[in-house]
């Protein structure tokens, strides 16, 4: 039987993707390369048995706030944990900046920044719903709420500019957003890592940063699901290596790296956009270590052992200089380290007593060097002891990274390096960036708007236009449950 729509790629754009269209009523087939589905979502036991870690993704601060997850009720379908920490970054002698959720509470702990803190974030907080939609939306679209876009550049032009410590007194505010705006994996100060870490840290004290009860995998199981419920199909172990393979589709959405597409579409793409895609630039990368313990991280500061994501790299003018130095293409002296202990809220994930740890170190791009070692002096230096707790590890190098996902070009988690242009030009500049100038053939990844993080969005936007151009469907179908 012909397939109205296929898509290539099971992380979750590629099931957003999937689900919007099998909602719509078009009949899909979902293929997957891996013999497993969920891409940057997946949970495994990748040390001991009974230590449930996440693979990739593991607190999705922007699946609180997406609308694709919003109108997918996720809420209802999976337990959605949202702790009253957000996040903590540790510094030395015991201290700690710790971001609650409750905007007030984290004021009163930050001392003389706290009122800074408060008029740089508190307006935006007010307009988290309109900040989202803004920020995950395509940026050539017309804006709905300029005076929250006018605040958020205000704000960005205030902490990605080479004044950004002019308003701080103190060093806990600075390297609390130091420890946010280091996601993007971009030198600081700059407008890119402004921008991604100002959203996340008024994410933060708005809707918070949840965590999916049981990892990652619950989330990408829930849309599978959803697919199967509505007549698609999944199919694992393919590998699609050419447009020609799924050229029987009426609609074929593509949940790969703008590279990949490049080498699927081959002479079908003409050669502008193949082009463009061959420019399109790769960020560098995480090398990522799991841990097994046998009990939680003995932190020094008593409020970091609760919150589930934890910061590390010292105070901002070393986070800054750990960022600088892998721009450069090097190892950092001192990594910034991204670390999580969900255990905190969720004790699903470790037999009882015990806990696991999910860890990150920024690294150039392609690097081979296991950072296990690096990483466990980084947290010995706030958590003594650590080393004694350690009953098992697993590493990933950036390289291997990019082996399980080749999304993940040379380990860049990201799919692209989001710099300000590449924001714009994701992978070209266009109103509709989501489809390709093959006819029936669309990019859904996050290499297409509104670019990483695990949302759904790309993909969902691409089933949206193709349902549009492909179906002549122009409204939305209900994706909530029981629809």
């Amino acid at each position: 039987m012909t397939d109205d729509a296929i898509v290539v790629g099971a992380g979750p754009n590629g099931l957003a993707a999937a689900v919007v269209l099998a909602r719509a009523g078009v009949k899909v087939t979902v293929l997957e390369r891996n013999d497993t589905i969920g891409g940057g979502a997946r949970t495994a036991e990748l040390t001991l048995p009974g230590f449930r870690h996440d693979v990739c993704s593991a607190v999705h601060p922007m699946g609180a706030v997406s609308g694709f997850f919003r109108r997918f009720e996720l809420d209802k379908r999976i337990r959605m944990i949202t702790p009253d920490v957000s996040y903590a970054h540790p510094l030395d002698g015991g201290r700690a900046g710790i971001a609650y959720r409750d905007l007030e509470q984290t004021v009163a702990g930050l001392g003389v920044d706290g009122p800074s803190y408060r008029r740089l974030l508190a307006d935006l907080v007010d307009r988290d719903d309109a900040l989202a939609e803004f920020s995950l939306s395509a940026l050539l679209q017309v804006p709905r709420h300029p005076a929250t876009i006018a605040l958020f550049g205000l704000s960005m032009l205030d902490q990605g500019m080479p004044w950004w410590n002019e308003r701080w007194r103190s060093d806990l505010a600075p390297s609390m957003l130091a420890g946010v705006m280091a996601h993007a994996i971009r030198p600081m100060p700059s407008l890119s890592a402004s921008a991604a870490g100002l959203a996340l840290a008024v994410h933060a004290h708005a809707r918070g940063w949840p965590l999916p009860e049981g990892g990652s995998q619950s989330i990408v199981d829930a849309m599978a699901a959803d697919v199967v419920a509505h007549g698609g199909t999944i199919e694992t172990g393919v590998e699609v290596a050419s447009l020609d393979e799924v050229g029987h589709a009426q609609a074929v959405v593509l949940d790969v790296s703008a590279r990949s597409l490049a080498d699927i579409g081959g002479e079908r793409l003409p050669g502008w956009y193949s082009r463009a895609l061959r420019r399109f630039r790769y960020g560098n990368a995480a090398s990522k270590v799991d841990f097994a313990l046998s009990e939680p991280v003995p932190w020094l500061n008593e409020t970091v052992r609760r919150s589930p994501t934890v910061h590390l790299g010292g105070d901002r003018a070393g986070v800054a200089l750990s960022e600088r130095q892998v721009a450069q293409g090097r190892h950092a002296d001192v990594p910034f380290v991204l670390a999580v202990q969900p255990g905190t809220v969720d004790p699903t994930r470790a037999p009882e007593g015990k806990a696991v740890l999910w860890t990150y170190s920024h690294v150039p791009r392609d690097s081979d060097v296991d950072q296990t070692e690096t990483i466990t002096r980084q947290i010995e230096k706030y958590a003594p002891g650590f080393r004694d707790t350690i009953l098992a590890s697993a590493s990933k190098t950036a390289q291997e990274l990019g082996n399980y996902n080749p999304n993940y070009v040379g380990g860049d988690i990201a799919t692209g390096a989001p710099s300000v242009r590449q924001l714009i030009a994701r992978p070209v500049v266009d109103v509709d960036p989501w489809r390709t100038p093959v006819p029936g053939v669309y990019l859904g990844s996050s290499s297409a708007p509104p670019g990483p993080s695990v949302h759904g969005l790309g993909g969902a936007y691409a089933a949206r236009s193709a349902l549009r151009h492909e179906f002549g469907i122009h409204t939305l179908p209900d994706l909530s449950v029981g629809a």
